[in-house]
């Protein structure tokens, strides 16, 4: 597991439980070994527990806000359901 991470391990599982995070998954370069930790992004992937209608931005921003200041670099947070429910477009 990278190290930034790991530093960060029990922040990391209070944000979750703070913003309703199912999972919250490391992808992209802070999972190779040539990672940057001091010019590097996180990139994110997240599922979230059931969230009350209308408070889902709440959450998702809220998430992103205080990852941004957990880490103090930038954070690419990807929703799961963003990537497994493709959008249609009628023609």
């Amino acid at each position: 597991m990278n190290q930034l991470i790991e530093q960060h391990r029990t922040e990391l599982e209070e944000l979750c439980r703070k913003h309703q995070v199912k999972t919250l998954e490391l992808f992209g370069s802070a999972t190779q070994r040539d990672f940057d930790p001091t010019r590097s992004d996180l990139d994110f992937l997240v599922e979230y527990l059931p969230v009350p209608e209308g408070e889902h931005a709440r959450a998702f921003f809220g998430l992103l806000h205080d990852l941004e200041d957990l880490f103090h670099r930038k954070i690419d947070l990807v929703m799961t359901r963003a990537i497994f429910d493709p959008i249609s477009c009628a023609a």
